[in-house]
């Protein structure tokens, strides 16, 4: 069977971003064509492995890649010309990148404070803005209302609590998570019109890429329930748009 389509999955480690790469990538789930990107050659040569052999008959790619916009603008070139996505859309692209920062804030420094919001909120920024270039030149850039409701495509941003509150010593993580947060608030009210659905979901407790006992219990979520959601929002309708969703085990405490 043919791919349905084009997913772009930045952050493809071995725990999320593998889980949600199968369910999008799988030909009885999302059956799109899947671009994977991470900073490490290995991490996304280990991904890969891993997914030809849970997601058999599927169509995946690699691209090593950081966060600044000149990579970024090189990847989003080296997709649009790869044989493997001849002829499909972009259907859905999830900025899932890990970002991790905890100092003592009379410690901080401008540079390290600055750097992290670069590393993640820039680097969100960039790749939404490449996401945003192919949806168009792909979909086109009418409204909603020209087109008889045509959805373009979905943009997901994985976030955690920290986007709503930051712990002592968490503070360029806290602002970086609510950057992002805030761009996809702004993305939302921008591009919705124009058939673009954007989502910041937020990821409470831990996620592993296993289906064991800590999933049965709900104390922690499982990868491939995170791309089960994913597919869900980028199959739901101008209808009812899921902007914000909040995502945690059954047994996390809130």
């Amino acid at each position: 069977m043919p791919p349905s389509g084009l997913a772009i999955i930045i952050g493809a480690g071995p725990n999320t971003g593998s889980g949600i790469a199968r369910i999008l990538s799988h030909p009885s789930h999302g059956n799109f064509a899947v671009a994977l990107l991470a900073r490490s050659p290995s991490t996304l040569s280990s991904t890969h492995s891993n997914l030809k052999s849970t997601s058999p008959g599927s169509t995946i790619e690699t691209f090593p890649t950081d966060t600044t916009p000149d990579s970024l603008t090189k990847t989003f070139s080296a997709i649009r010309s790869h044989p493997s996505f001849k002829g499909l859309k972009l259907s859905i692209a999830v900025y899932n990148v890990k970002h991790s920062s905890k100092k003592p804030f009379m410690e901080e420094t401008h540079k390290d404070f600055t750097d992290s919001l670069e590393t993640y909120v820039g680097g969100a920024m960039a790749f939404a803005q490449e996401s945003l270039k192919l949806l168009f030149e792909h979909h086109g850039d009418d409204d909603l209302s020209a087109t008889n409701g045509v959805k373009k495509g979905t943009l997901v941003f994985t976030g955690t609590l920290g986007a709503l509150r930051a712990n002592t010593g968490f503070g360029a993580y806290g602002a970086g998570r609510a950057g992002v947060r805030q761009l996809a608030q702004s993305l939302a009210r921008e591009f919705s019109s124009k058939g673009v659905h954007v989502v910041h979901t937020i990821a409470n407790g831990g996620i592993s890429d296993e289906e064991g006992e800590a999933q049965k219990e709900g104390r922690k979520m499982s990868a491939e329930a995170v791309g089960r959601t994913y597919l869900w929002l980028a199959q739901q309708g101008p209808e009812l748009w899921t902007h914000e969703l909040d995502m945690r085990p059954a047994q996390e405490k809130f």
